[in-house]
């Protein structure tokens, strides 16, 4: 059986250009964690530990979108072990943790990597994340987000966060920035034997 390398996968045209951003796409991608990158819910076991669960979909979709030239970057308004074990094991290198004001956390990321907001696009829940949203080139926001949220973003997800929703947006930026089919085909060729 042959699985080529055409894309089931297809967002509409306005919403392409709209995340390609300046032009050639998008450099970086800021992340939010709780809500996003998980479902929102935090397990708080009997000695105070938090326990989270994390999307592998999402994780393979940081990785793909890291493969595809768009720099990962996750800013958080928590700190914990299970996050920073998350991020760690996904091989991002940065991120801000704790970040009671994320879009100074994210203009400091940014600064230290040359990289400006007109190339950046973002993906949050809740209110913490709305001075991003009015900085970031393309905003998205997961089914589950907030109504403020949802309202300022330029893309709502069909998936909600902790289910898809990062790996949505992921695949969408790859998309806008021509890297996606590339990605696929590589993948598809190893799935061919060819």
């Amino acid at each position: 059986m042959a699985f080529g390398a055409s894309a089931a996968l297809s967002f509409p045209p306005e919403l392409l250009l709209l995340a390609q951003g300046t032009g050639l796409g998008m450099k970086a991608a800021i992340f939010d964690v709780d809500g996003v990158l998980t479902d929102g819910r935090l397990y708080i076991g009997e000695q105070g530990e938090t326990v989270k669960a994390f999307s592998t979909l999402d994780g393979h979709g940081l990785k793909l979108l890291a493969q595809g030239g768009i720099l990962p970057l996750v800013v958080t308004g928590r700190d914990s072990p299970a996050v920073r074990r998350r991020v760690a094991d996904l091989g991002l290198l940065q991120a801000a943790y704790g970040a009671h004001d994320k879009a100074a956390a994210a203009d400091g990321l940014l600064a230290s990597l040359g990289l400006s907001w007109a190339d950046t696009a973002a993906i949050g829940d809740d209110w913490p994340d709305l001075p991003v949203f009015a900085r970031a080139a393309f905003a998205c926001a997961p089914a589950n987000a907030h109504a403020e949220v949802k309202a300022r973003a330029h893309h709502v997800t069909a998936a909600s966060g902790g289910h898809g929703a990062a790996r949505e947006f992921c695949d969408l930026l790859l998309m806008a920035s021509g890297r996606y089919a590339a990605l696929l085909a590589e993948v598809s060729g190893t799935l061919d034997g060819r």
